[in-house]
């Protein structure tokens, strides 16, 4: 059975990225981090937050 997905407030995703909430909502609304509304709030979910972290990995060198 498929595993439900869990949900991060903004600032959770926040809190776990060391960044602002104002910065995750810019990465929401620009489309970078995929986000479910809900009423007036943003969900993310790990999943989505998991795959962002991963394709913005910087090569240096």
């Amino acid at each position: 059975m498929a595993q439900e997905p869990k949900f991060l407030t903004v600032a959770e995703v926040a809190e776990q990225m060391r960044v602002s909430k104002m910065t995750v909502y810019r990465l929401v609304h620009s489309g970078e981090l995929a986000a479910v509304r809900v009423g007036r709030s943003f969900r993310v979910t790990e999943k989505a937050l998991r795959e962002y972290l991963e394709k913005s990995f910087y090569q240096a060198g």
